[in-house]
């Protein structure tokens, strides 16, 4: 038989993104090695650094090098030595754009022991996850700037919103909502933004047309800001653009106990996807082994269930579950909670 050998891309990044990754990694092996499969990681030279020794951001020889792997796990970009925006947009959002991966997938879960925001919540009540359209909307990078005089600049952002994008992240967010028998909202702001929500209206009711045994409901964006924080229980599954979905996952977030406790992954459903963690590259608490690593562990295991090793992702899902309250309350340290991760998933 043959043995399941997955090629994994790994972009480090900057901060404490290589001490998040280091960890994810301890806990990968320990999966790989319960359930029989290979794990052959290839490290690519890429974020601050690389800019301040090269002014390189993402050279076309090495995203053509990436291309290559199964999946890419990702640390974090970002450093105060960069100006705002070369990372973020020549790395991230450009691998987003070139490798059309166009689901933002972002689960909040609150654990057993992990405080909230909200007071008297329980895990029941705060789980979610946001579908963010990841190519498109204001964050397409189509605009400009006019200069007509000192103090008459004239700045545009243009939300671009194609029914192609808006369908197919819908009906991932369907499909997802229907595997794990669960609701799907769809937000927007179509009393304002009538052009888009519009068209995000109808694609959503097409889609919705396909899958009659998924609830479904409608929120404008503020509303849902202040629903997740008031009946947090009302959201399962929601579908949006790229602007709200950012802002709302920061939100579900800051729910769920932090940012520390949120992975993402940018998805091509079939594809090679790049799976990262949400907090940032956080300079300030660098090397210090003080960050938390479950962020970077809950995206590996999203990275292995995209590439389809579903018990190993759930034995991460388990693992994160039982250590995550022993996190929040004491002062353990990088190392050592990757380790008692790496433990519990083993």
């Amino acid at each position: 038989m043959t043995e399941r050998s997955y090629r994994i891309g790994l972009i480090r990044g900057d901060g404490i993104g290589p001490e998040v990754v280091a960890e994810a990694l301890r806990v990968l092996d320990a999966v790989a090695e319960a359930e029989g499969f290979r794990i052959e990681t290839t490290d690519y030279d890429l974020g601050a650094e690389r800019y301040l020794r090269s002014s390189e951001v993402l050279p076309g020889s090495v995203l053509g090098e990436i291309r290559s792997q199964d999946s890419v796990l990702l640390g974090a970009v970002g450093d105060p030595r960069v100006p705002p925006g070369v990372l973020e947009i020549g790395l991230l959002l450009r691998l987003r754009q070139e490798l059309d991966l166009y689901v933002n997938l972002r689960p909040s879960r609150l654990y057993e022991g992990v405080p909230s925001a909200l007071g008297g919540v329980t895990p029941a009540d705060l789980n979610l996850t946001i579908v963010r359209e990841n190519t498109e909307g204001l964050y397409a990078g189509k605009g400009e700037v006019t200069l007509a005089g000192p103090n008459e600049e004239l700045a545009t952002e243009v939300s671009i919103n194609t029914t192609q994008a808006v369908h197919r992240v819908t009906e991932y967010a369907f499909e997802l909502a229907a595997r794990e028998g669960r609701s799907v909202t769809m937000v927007h702001k179509v009393n304002v933004l009538e052009r888009a929500g519009s068209l995000w209206q109808r694609v959503f009711k097409e889609v919705a047309a396909d899958y009659p045994a998924v609830p479904t409901a409608y929120s404008h964006v503020d509303a849902a800001a202040l629903l997740m924080v008031t009946q947090p229980r009302r959201f399962q599954v929601i579908v949006t653009d790229n602007l709200f979905g950012d802002i709302l996952s920061d939100l579900a977030a800051g729910l769920v106990g932090g940012i520390g406790y949120v992975g993402s992954g940018n998805i091509h459903p079939g594809g090679l996807s790049v799976f990262e963690p949400v907090h940032g590259s956080a300079p300030d608490i660098a090397g210090t082994g003080k960050a938390n690593p479950i962020g970077a562990v809950i995206s590996a295991g999203l990275m292995l269930r995209h590439l389809g090793e579903e018990s190993g992702a759930d034995r991460i899902e388990a693992a994160v579950a039982s250590v995550a309250g022993k996190v929040a309350g004491g002062q353990a340290g990088t190392r050592e909670v990757g380790g008692w991760l790496a433990e519990a998933a083993g």
